[in-house]
């Protein structure tokens, strides 16, 4: 019979064991999960800033259509988030319960041996009658052997009754744990049902604001295709002020005697890509093992033109053609350097300001700034303030471009900067 029950007992601590890491894991995911949301939610708060900013200017129609369609991949993100959420809710709700079912039997079986135990003790009172127990020995090894069973007994009594309690105070706490992750998953609910509405919402004005755009399609593409134009004078003239760069800092490198400088394939004279000092080659490689960890050059914005060729999304008829990606900002925003690296050269190009700021053989390029608070050959450091984002001339909108490059060859931005 004591065999049995304490067989019983190990197999109900070891289920209680298997649930409770489980309980803990499922609140580990929870957490993330949380984290996760709240991030979505705060860039849906600075997003819906800049639309509603954006309002107020009526040439910005098209900033508005961008913004609107990020928010909606934001409420769409975060309506998923939710349900992520609840169903890990439901996965620790549902461990919990096993959980507190697993204690009310441990409880059950702790006060059935209890009872037994207090049962067996009454009908050998002479025996719980310490002093009688004691004195009633043949000799004194036997006393003592009566004593220390004695205090085995009354301490097994003890724990017991400790134990029982303790299992009470955990079947208590269960019951508030439990009651608590159904309040979060009422919650949860409540603010998807919210969300679901909110994005209902802007899929309603976007599809609006679309009409709308179709009417007045004519003009839009004539504008986007001036903006298009000076993008590709632009570009022009950013290239070949990297390229101008590029022979200018190997050229001063030969004249400076530097026989170490090679490009990064080894060459030892190149126009088009950099030589570089042993110093220059270590930036550059850890520029290169940062890719898709680099910081935003903007703490807070929305990404408004993506990277590469492509029909535009509003007016079809325009072809988009981006070396790197536009973000809209608020005003007054700072920018960041992405890297340490050297400010390579600070220009106004077509009544814009431009940085290049140099990461061995790459390069990363901040356009359209209104202040810039250094200057060539400058030291930089990791998310240090260069300067702060200009209004754009045609939607009077505040808009950073961002580029990278590998000597003379532009890149993806998209691929080296860390997911928001």
């Amino acid at each position: 019979m004591f065999k049995k029950g304490i067989r019983q007992f190990l197999i109900l601590f070891g289920l209680a064991v298997v649930i409770m890491t489980g309980v803990l894991l499922a609140q580990s995911k929870s957490e993330q999960l949380k984290n996760d949301k709240k991030k979505i939610e705060n860039e849906i708060k600075n997003t819906q800033k800049l639309l509603d900013e954006t309002k107020k200017n009526r040439n910005s129609s098209l900033q508005q259509i961008s913004i609107l369609r990020k928010q909606i991949s934001n409420r769409e993100a975060l309506i998923t988030a939710m349900n992520n959420e609840i169903f890990a809710l439901e996965q620790e709700l549902d461990l919990n319960q096993k959980l507190l079912v697993n204690l009310d039997k441990k409880l059950e079986y702790m006060k059935s041996d209890y009872e037994r135990v207090v049962y067996m003790a009454y009908k050998n009172r002479k025996v719980t009658d310490k002093l009688t127990f004691l004195l009633s020995a043949d000799n004194f090894s036997q006393m003592f052997r009566r004593a220390r069973y004695y205090n085995l007994f009354a301490a097994n009594i003890k724990h017991q009754v400790e134990m029982i309690n303790r299992t009470r105070e955990e079947i208590s706490k269960k019951n508030e744990e439990i009651l608590k992750l159904k309040e979060d998953k009422l919650l949860l609910l409540e603010g998807k049902e919210q969300e679901v509405k909110s994005l209902e919402k802007d899929r309603k004005n976007k599809s609006k604001m679309a009409e709308d755009l179709r009417k007045q399609e004519r003009k839009l593409a004539s504008d986007l295709k001036a903006k298009q134009a000076k993008r590709k004078e632009l570009d022009v003239a950013i290239k070949k002020a990297i390229e101008a760069e590029i022979r200018a800092e190997n050229e001063r490198k030969k004249k400076a005697g530097k026989s170490e400088a090679t490009t990064s394939s080894g060459k030892s004279s190149s126009t088009n890509e950099l030589l570089m000092t042993p110093e220059e080659k270590l930036i550059s490689n850890s520029f290169a093992n940062n890719k898709g960890k680099l910081p935003w050059p903007v703490i807070k914005g929305a990404k408004i033109s993506d990277f590469g060729n492509y029909p535009h999304p509003d007016v079809p008829s325009v072809m988009i053609e981006n070396r790197g990606i536009d973000i809209l900002v608020e005003a007054g925003t700072q920018v960041r350097c992405v890297f340490e690296g050297v400010v390579a050269g600070v220009m106004e190009i077509m009544g814009t300001k431009v940085v290049m700021v140099r990461h061995g053989e790459y390069l990363s390029v901040y356009q359209n700034l209104a202040s810039v608070n250094v200057k060539k050959g400058d030291k930089v450091t990791t998310k240090q303030a260069i300067g702060t984002v200009a209004k754009t001339q045609t939607s009077a909108t505040y808009e950073l471009h961002f580029e990278i490059w590998k000597n003379d060859k532009y890149l993806n931005p998209n691929s080296w900067l860390s997911a928001r």
